[in-house]
């Protein structure tokens, strides 16, 4: 079985980054996905799509999925990347190169 070990980013409605640090292994589905024939919903006739297992660090995730027989790929995070601002700034005069 597939998996894939990843980061998750922080959710769009919170501002703070309290459980962007755990990692998360997920199953990779191994049936299509297609729509149900009764009410139209998407279906899969596998349920560990549904799946989430979560882990303090890399090493773990990957001995978790070394020690049950997985095949996993690894999504690097993408690093958030700040520049320190003061208030003040919002209000310098900074003139325009010519």
């Amino acid at each position: 079985m597939k998996a894939r070990i990843y980061r998750p980013s922080k959710s769009t409605t919170q501002s703070g980054h309290g459980k962007g640090k755990q990692w998360v292994v997920e199953y990779e589905t191994a049936t299509p996905r297609e729509p149900e024939s009764l009410m139209g919903w998407t279906a899969s006739g596998d349920t560990l799509n549904q799946v989430r297992i979560k882990f303090e660090s890399l090493e773990e995730a990957k001995s978790f999925a070394d020690k049950n027989g997985l095949e996993y790929a690894i999504q690097t995070p993408h690093e958030r990347k700040l520049k320190p601002r003061n208030y003040g700034d919002n209000f310098r005069y900074i003139p325009e190169e010519q």
